[in-house]
């Protein structure tokens, strides 16, 4: 009685101090409009900001802090400006600094992690529909980065690649830089003259400072496009019918003992045409994705599927138009195309169509796989359609299908999403319902719906949710991903951030005192699991560093006995809890570290796991980042010790020439897998990699190396305006 009374007190204040707060939120910042400069000539990318259009063009400069301390002015100058020609959007950054030694820049990679250290962002709304929208990173060094943001921020591909370039430069001043964006590269309507919505954020790392020009609001983030100003002035610019050809060569050869060394040699490559300038077609042909980076080994302590991010550039881009989730299940899980067991299955073609006509989002894909051993040719194929309503909602539907000889599999199904900003004023809140059923082949059509609801209230000092989702035995998302199947799944969480002035070192305290997940077999209603963590502690200093500590309570019904490792779990109902906690510095700093850890029972067995990780950076052309996780486990059996030790290093010799080496081991597989790549971009759109995977054995404390391959690609692309 105790617990629910202080927990109704704590909602009751929260609720009460939000409310109160209201008229103090602001997110605009005039002018929110900014105009682009017409000129007749190109610019010289090198980040100096020297060409006449520079000096002409209308620059803005009031940004606004929402870190570290929010509604302030900046520390720091910041100007913008804009001008471009017939091909390129050119965007100027002069971003002034009275120390310029101590600007933070770590990284030259693509990709780069641009949260670690100065940046300059860029997001672009080109169809102003305040909901999907391109951002573009750089640093001090002239990286780049890049991500597609969809559903006004709450979905986003941070693993696009954009044909764009970019120029910095340090000097007395500060930093500079210039960007260069293509029109070719981006999807906007037809019209005379554009209005784009666009936003700019720079972050000026050693200060903790984060400056936004417009949507500066803790409650909101930079992603959320639809508080974006205006961009204006672009008149009679063309995306075009633009026809991209990338063909790729391949060779190498691998070695695996006791076989011959195979030589490889393949050919294929993929070709890009826009056939309207919100409408673009991908197809390709005996696609390969040799220079991927490996897989992480993962440590399985459940009875359930590990899940394994998508990383072929493929199936990343354009990957939000074919999203349809139910919390952790997808309707869609492109790892389940071209992979058996993570291991490649050949693709003999595909193609998709994605993009946006006037209201309605568009994702259509079909792909062909090979025969492999005893599995046949397949064909699997989505078609994914959303419609805008209202200023930030939607509603779609969704149809998956597999085919090969002798069976099928489809799911067809249907979400709606409803957002506002302008909750209580101007809180956000989203709310979710979607419905899926699936149809086999010799599975029966009953007891074959996922369905589920959600709402949530994510803003800055109250963030709550609670959402039911069942999914019913039948189902079964053949190009999908589950979990488990035959459940009910009820939950809510509800987290109380305070920013308290009166503690000077403080940032924010984090209070979690709900976060329940009760899982129920769906057609007897019996409790099958629970998951329940308490977070009395939490906080971030001003100074960056972060820790908390949490409580949680696990119960789980095993209904048949499951192996651990050579350890079995027999079947029975459990209950037990662990305490947690995880402190880690402030990323800003040139040596970052995590550790974390936790003790308690897990099923039968009483232990600890220990977790620390490190990131080095000793300049922006090298970096060394490594970790360590143990899980020591006292079983009525035995002993369960698993060590897992990974690193990465990375050193690039300018933002077009880099190489990694990645090396992974566990006691488990007693294997070090290492994977070498070099990465070239001889220009822009284009890549040479080559990449070298080895296996090494390291049973019986004896070091044997075993696969070994080496792969050269060279992707080469061909634009062809129409």
């Amino acid at each position: 009685m105790l617990l629910k009374n202080s927990i109704r007190s704590i909602i009751f204040l929260s609720i009460l101090y939000l409310v109160i707060r209201l008229p103090l939120q602001s997110q605009t910042s005039l002018p929110n409009i900014i105009e682009a400069l017409k000129i007749n000539y190109a610019i010289n990318l090198d980040g100096k900001l020297d060409e006449e259009c520079w000096s002409q063009v209308k620059r803005i400069s009031n940004f606004t802090q929402r870190e570290i301390s929010n509604g302030e002015p900046p520390t720091e100058l910041t100007e913008v400006g804009i001008c471009y020609n017939k091909d390129y959007l050119f965007i100027g950054v002069w971003c002034y600094d009275k120390e310029p030694d101590k600007i933070i820049t770590k990284s030259m990679q693509r990709d780069f992690a641009y949260w670690e250290g100065d940046n300059f962002e860029v997001l672009i709304d080109t169809y102003n529909d305040k909901r999907n929208g391109y951002l573009f990173v750089t640093n001090p060094s002239g990286a780049r980065a890049d991500i597609l943001i969809a559903q006004n921020g709450d979905a986003y591909n941070d693993d696009w690649n954009g044909v764009w370039d970019v120029a910095a430069e340090i000097n007395g001043q500060g930093w500079f830089a210039e960007f260069e964006i293509p029109f070719t590269s981006l999807k906007f309507s037809e019209q005379a003259e554009q209005v784009w919505g666009i936003n700019f954020e720079r972050n000026i790392r050693r200060k903790r400072e984060q400056l936004l020009w417009q949507n500066w609001s803790r409650d909101n983030f930079f992603e959320m496009v639809s508080g974006a100003g205006h961009l204006i002035g672009l008149k009679d610019i063309k995306s075009c019918n633009l026809l991209e050809l990338k063909p790729f060569t391949l060779g190498g050869f691998e070695k695996i003992p006791s076989q011959d060394a195979n030589s490889v040699l393949k050919i294929g490559g993929d070709i890009n045409y826009l056939i309207s300038p919100t409408l673009k077609v991908n197809l390709t042909a005996n696609t390969d994705f040799a220079q991927v980076e490996s897989d992480v080994m993962q440590i399985n302590l459940t009875r359930f599927s590990l899940f394994y991010p998508e990383k072929r550039e493929f199936f990343l881009e354009g990957k939000d138009f074919f999203t349809f989730n139910f919390g952790d299940e997808r309707i869609f899980y492109s790892r389940q195309i071209g992979l058996l067991n993570r291991q490649e299955v050949p693709i003999l073609a595909g193609g998709r169509l994605v993009g946006k006509v006037g209201n309605t989002n568009l994702g259509v894909l079909t792909m062909q796989t090979s025969e492999k051993d005893t599995l046949p040719s397949t064909n699997f194929s989505v078609v994914r359609v959303k419609q805008d309503i209202f200023e930030r909602s939607s509603i779609g539907v969704i149809l998956t299908a597999k085919n090969l000889p002798g069976h099928y599999n489809y799911v067809y199904g249907t979400d709606f999403n409803f957002s506002t900003p302008n909750f209580l004023g101007n809180k956000n809140l989203t709310i979710l319902a979607s419905i899926a059923q699936s149809q086999t082949q010799d599975l029966g059509n009953t007891n074959n719906l996922i369905y589920g609801a959600f709402i949530g209230f994510p803003n800055d000092i109250i963030r709550a949710e609670a959402y039911f989702i069942a999914v019913q035995k039948n189902f079964n998302p053949e190009i999908g991903f589950l979990n488990r199947t035959n459940y009910k799944r009820i939950g809510a969480s509800f987290k109380y951030a305070p920013r308290p002035d009166f503690i000077p070192f403080i940032q924010q305290f984090v209070f979690k005192p709900l976060d329940i997940n009760i899982y129920l077999t769906d057609e007897t209603n019996e409790l099958e699991s629970f998951t329940y963590e308490l977070r009395p502690l939490a906080f971030e200093t001003k100074s960056g560093e972060y820790f908390e500590f949490d409580f949680q309570q696990y119960y789980d019904r095993v209904d048949v006995p499951f192996n651990l490792y050579g350890q079995t779990i027999p079947a029975g109902k459990y209950w037990f809890s662990k305490y947690r906690a995880e402190f880690e510095t402030y990323r800003g700093r040139s040596f970052v570290v995590n550790i974390n850890a936790d003790i308690g029972k897990h099923y039968t067995a009483s232990g600890a796991s220990l977790g620390s990780s490190f990131k080095w950076n000793l300049s922006p052309k090298l970096n060394i980042t490594g970790g360590y996780q143990k899980n020591y486990l006292e079983l009525p059996d035995g002993v369960l010790d698993i060590d897992e030790f990974i690193t990465h290093f990375t050193y690039s010799f300018n933002t077009k020439l880099f190489t990694s080496l990645f090396a992974q081991w566990n006691n488990i597989d007693e294997a070090i897998l290492v994977n070498f790549r070099i990465n070239w971009i001889p220009n822009i759109g284009s890549d040479f990699y080559l990449v070298f995977n080895q296996k090494i054995n390291t049973m019986n404390q004896a070091i044997t190396f075993q696969d070994f391959v080496v792969i050269a690609k060279l992707i080469w692309r061909f634009p062809v305006k129409m």
